[in-house]
């Protein structure tokens, strides 16, 4: 039976987690500038425009990290005969699709 409560790890260099946090601190900022604007009634246009930069960016995220696993943890996995991290990632992709 598959441990409902079981979670993978992945070890990233100081590097890597840095510049993801750094990409994540921006994301949360341009947010937090959304906010604003509602706060302080910009036009909805202005506002739209924000939302389309801030959805931009996290796919912009999502896709260099999607490159990383592929690359790190999924390679790996094969090499390891862990063919069921193929299963996951296709998942992931047609999760991603949506």
């Amino acid at each position: 039976m598959e441990n409902c409560c079981a979670h993978k790890t992945k070890d990233r260099n100081e590097a890597d987690k840095k510049a993801l946090i750094n990409r994540l601190s921006r994301i949360e900022g341009q947010i937090r500038g959304i906010k604003g604007m509602v706060e302080e009634n910009a036009y909805c246009t202005d506002i739209i425009m924000q939302v389309s930069a801030v959805t931009s960016a996290l796919n912009s995220f999502n896709k260099e990290l999607l490159s990383t696993h592929i690359k790190t943890c999924v390679a790996d996995d094969i090499k390891a005969g862990k063919n069921e991290t193929v299963d996951e990632l296709v998942e992931t992709l047609k999760k991603l699709m949506r």
